[in-house]
């Protein structure tokens, strides 16, 4: 099971949330958009200057900055 950051993930690649590694107030707007720990998410799109990450969480779609989407920990599902 290779772990790597989200914002490494190609487009269409599912993966599972391991580790968030945001301080507590990013954390808890992830959270409060589903992403947290064992949280399925899909990657829809990559802005065309990697600015932007698009996923999909459950049936919510989220874009996440690039720096965001870094510190989010993923291993494929």
């Amino acid at each position: 099971m290779s772990i790597k950051k989200l914002s490494e993930c190609k487009k269409a690649c599912i993966v599972k949330v391991v580790k968030l590694n945001a301080d507590s107030e990013l954390k808890q707007r992830l959270i409060s958009f589903g992403i947290m720990k064992d949280t399925v998410v899909e990657v829809l799109e990559h802005a065309p200057a990697k600015s932007t990450i698009e996923i999909k969480v459950g049936k919510m779609r989220i874009a996440l900055r690039a720096k965001e989407a870094e510190l989010v920990e993923v291993e494929k599902v």
